[in-house]
């Protein structure tokens, strides 16, 4: 069995712990109790690790197509290597069932691998100029990138971090997320002994209000990626603006999903039910306002609420788990808080609606129906394992609901209307619409949301277009 490793920031290829730094508890959310002591950066860390970006820039800048792709590619062997051991740290150190976290492996897997075809694609164009001009667009990498990864995927949001950067020519400094921190180190040790130069790749941990303030503060630092919820996003994007640091910012959700009376709703529900208990919906995109047609809402508010009510929770470790614990103790406060409010304003529950046991972070798979809209959870992201289950009309009902909130991340539409399916992709206001089916990320495809939800986009061309900048050059 994978032990949990001892825990260390890497700076300049060095393994920084100890040293009377303040630490970080580094918490099993099945038990509650402590993994490991993470040492957290102080301002001398900071500006060391400021400094050996820019001399990473300065190196990777240069570098080949033929370098990038190998490092990536290299990492993605590797990666594959230690699958199983990378995988069972993530598990146990935010939770989600192993099966999850190796897919998430995989994800990353085939992101360094299209990153790594991607760089050879990164050219500009020649315009058309009179004999004797030329005119040039180039792209070029933007600079030392600061990229700050959540809890909620420990190995897919640093592999999305690190590689856009690293594809496109850029050092980066990752400040993952301090409850699960070793998930990230194993990503950037992939690079690293895959070949990236020590300069090009740091992980710091840190008080994040400090790490933020005094890395964008900085005028190394040229871009700023985030993925997290809307106010610390909005936040950032103050502190970035103070440098006029160029930001790509993934943020919080509200995914709407639905469902039409013209679909088998038994097909919906095979799909929906365990979308919604995926990291015990600690997903921003996680399907979780239902907006069903009337004729098939009761079939099916009672299907949901019994495929939910079967679904077996338990450490992600025992291969009969389909749903872990919540990552942290805040999360189930979190999920009381939203059923009591509910229930509170007239909302029914259907199912769950409590925490399991006395020990660790579990909460029951839950769904609320007919949920006022003025209960705080059909406003603020759950991100929890809480389906919301509510009857409309009409499409034109259905649509306006679904747009209803200035979260536009993902959304979700379940009907065999042709007609109707493009009508929805064309009304409803997300960054990425699903119809007929829930998979709505890949490589190859970009990955972020509109108005509240952020803007600009990770993986696909558009994730390291996103570390590049535009120049033009006219040669008389």
């Amino acid at each position: 069995m994978t032990q949990y490793p001892s825990l260390h920031m890497i700076i300049d290829g060095e393994r920084v712990m100890g040293g009377g730094r303040r630490t970080f508890d580094v918490v099993n959310p099945v038990t509650g109790g402590t993994l490991a002591e993470l040492p957290l950066a102080d301002p001398a860390d900071l500006d060391r690790a400021l400094e050996v970006a820019q001399r990473g820039f300065a190196i990777w800048r240069r570098s080949t197509p033929q370098e990038r792709a190998a490092v990536l590619q290299g990492a993605a062997r590797l990666m594959l290597e230690r699958a199983d051991d990378m995988a069972r740290i993530a598990t146990m150190e935010q939770g989600k069932p192993f099966a999850e976290a190796k897919i998430e492996l995989m994800m990353n897997v085939g992101l360094f691998n299209f990153y790594a075809g991607e760089v050879f694609r990164n050219y500009g164009r020649e315009l058309v100029r009179p004999v004797g001009q030329r005119s040039v667009v180039r792209y070029e990498p933007v600079g030392p990138v600061a990229a700050f990864a959540p809890w909620n995927f420990p190995l897919g949001n640093p592999g999305r971090k690190l590689g856009a950067p690293i594809a496109a020519g850029c050092s980066v400094i990752l400040k993952s997320a301090e409850e699960a921190p070793a998930s990230a180190l194993g990503v950037l040790q992939c690079l690293l002994d895959a070949g990236l130069p020590k300069e090009v790749a740091q992980a710091v941990f840190g008080v994040p209000d400090e790490v933020s303030r005094h890395l964008l503060g900085s005028p190394v630092i040229r871009k700023l990626s985030f993925t997290g919820s809307t106010v610390i996003g909005k936040h950032l994007a103050k502190l970035a603006s103070d440098n006029m640091i160029r930001t790509t910012m993934e943020l919080g959700g509200h995914g709407p999903v639905l469902v039409f009376d013209d679909v088998d709703v038994d097909h919906v529900l095979a799909t929906a039910a365990p979308g919604k208990t995926r990291n015990a919906g600690q997903v921003c995109v996680s399907p979780t306002r239902f907006i069903v047609q009337e004729n098939v809402y009761e079939r099916f508010r009672d299907g949901m609420a019994a495929r939910l009510a079967a679904t077996r929770v338990g450490d992600g470790l025992d291969p009969a788990a389909q749903m872990g614990p919540m990552a942290n103790p805040r999360r189930p406060d979190a999920m009381e808080a939203f059923v009591a409010d509910a229930l509170a304003k007239g909302a029914r529950l259907d199912t769950g609606g409590e925490r399991i046991g006395n020990q660790g972070y579990f909460f029951q798979p839950t769904v609320l129906s007919e949920v006022p809209l003025d209960a705080m959870v059909m406003n603020e992201e759950p991100f929890g394992p809480m389906a919301l289950v509510n009857p409309y009309a009409t499409e034109a009902e259905m649509i306006a609901e679904a747009n209803r909130l200035p979260y536009g991340l993902a959304a979700y539409s379940w009907t065999n209307d042709v007609q109707r399916q493009r009508r929805l992709a064309a009304e409803i206001e997300a960054g990425m619409v699903g119809i007929n089916s829930h998979m709505i990320g890949g490589a190859d495809a970009p990955f972020g949301g509109v108005q509240w939800s952020g803007h600009g986009s990770e993986d696909g061309p558009e994730g390291v277009k996103a570390c590049m900048v535009v120049k033009a050059v006219h040669e008389g």
